[in-house]
């Protein structure tokens, strides 16, 4: 398969937790990728401020949460921060795509909406992985977390292909459409099937979760809308299963 040594990272075994307002400010200083981040409800301080500040400047989600939460995580003095650094760099789309094009190689590029269940990402991980992805995209919001199970069930294929995680999924599509990136979406949405498109260019392949599917914005800046035909009696598959199907069409397309 291709050669996307792009930044190959020292796999971790599992998310490091730091806890204490000041340890998880001098992490997000020093770059870590905090992969989730818990703070207690009603949290104030000057260095509370601080931290406050640095999450908007970094632009890093957190979740407000009871002190019986963190507490349930761990007995030692969190001062009501608690933060996980994930066992993965993320890496960003702008910086991969003109790098794929000078290696003289097609850009094939995952795109994830809303998919949170870890195992599923972790499947279709994998799969990417071995099909030739040469990145995966998913929203700092509404994902799968990047965690040991995650990485577990990916075969250790998330230390391997970049993935690369963004505000917004909509400014990543205009960004690969204007990289010259065909968008094709899979959705039950159309009555074309995933054969039609021409995978052999420069292309993003786009799922959604299997509850609510792609959201309305991305498949109306999409190229095209794909299904998977159906024959049976159940209307649709595991997402991971169907991730599967649509990414080796285009390794066959390729090959």
């Amino acid at each position: 398969m291709q050669d996307r040594n792009f930044k190959r990272q020292e796999p971790r075994e599992s998310n490091q937790m730091i806890f204490g307002i000041r340890a998880v400010i001098e992490a997000i200083k020093a770059g870590k990728d905090i992969e989730s981040l818990f703070i207690q409800r009603g949290l104030t301080g000057g260095i509370y401020t601080e931290l406050k500040t640095l999450l908007r400047e970094f632009d890093i989600p957190s979740q407000q949460v009871p002190v019986e939460k963190l507490n349930r995580i761990t007995a030692k003095n969190h001062q009501g921060v608690i933060a996980f650094i994930s066992p993965i760099t993320y890496q960003k789309i702008e910086d991969i795509i003109p790098q794929v094009y000078e290696k003289g190689e097609t850009p094939l590029i995952l795109i994830l909406d809303n998919i949170t269940d870890v195992r599923n990402f972790g499947a279709i991980a994998r799969t990417a992985e071995c099909s030739g992805v040469h990145a995966i995209v998913i929203p700092k919001r509404g994902a799968a977390q990047i965690n040991p199970d995650a990485v577990k069930t990916s075969a250790g294929a998330l230390y391997k292909v970049p993935v690369c995680r963004h505000d917004s999924l909509l400014q990543i599509l205009r960004f690969l459409k204007d990289s010259g990136l065909q968008i094709v979406s899979c959705t039950e949405k159309t009555d074309d099937l995933i054969y039609k498109p021409d995978y052999t260019v420069p292309t993003a392949v786009i799922m959604g979760a299997e509850d609510t599917g792609i959201s309305f914005e991305l498949i109306r800046n999409s190229d095209y809308l794909t299904k998977i035909p159906m024959a049976g009696e159940i209307e649709s598959l595991n997402v991971s299963v169907s991730a599967g199907i649509i990414l080796y069409e285009a390794v066959r397309q390729r090959l």
